[in-house]
């Protein structure tokens, strides 16, 4: 083994935080999930805690080694109204990504986002 396999400090292709397969992944979450869900203040902040922490898990599952996950999950009741969120962050454009889903339905919206960071 040469020394510059031995300290390699960047994942290989399989390793990266890959957004297309985290979107189907949260995709999948929020239509079991929201399908067919009404909205109401009360029930909403435990579905956000709930969602977030199933997105996570499934995010664990992959076994990204050395990625550390943050996600953010907002919901709000439809009311014909517009909605802009917005976020910025600094890292390292090899290693780290962004995966991001929208649910809609004639109630509620949701969205869910995943941020994959890579640890040196």
């Amino acid at each position: 083994m040469t020394d510059a396999a031995a300290y390699n400090i960047r994942p290989n292709f399989k390793q990266k935080f890959r957004p297309a397969i985290v979107q189907k992944l949260i995709h999948q979450i929020l239509n079991d999930r929201l399908e067919g869900a009404t909205y109401h203040p009360d029930t909403c902040s435990q579905w956000t805690r709930e969602i977030a922490d199933e997105i996570k898990n499934r995010l664990k599952e992959l076994e990204l080694q050395r990625y550390k996950f943050v996600v953010n999950v907002v919901i709000g009741e439809m009311r014909g109204e517009g909605v802009r969120m917005g976020c910025r962050c600094f890292w390292d454009a090899d290693t780290d990504n962004i995966a991001q889903e929208t649910f809609m339905n004639e109630s509620l919206f949701c969205v869910a986002v995943a941020f994959g960071v890579y640890y040196y």
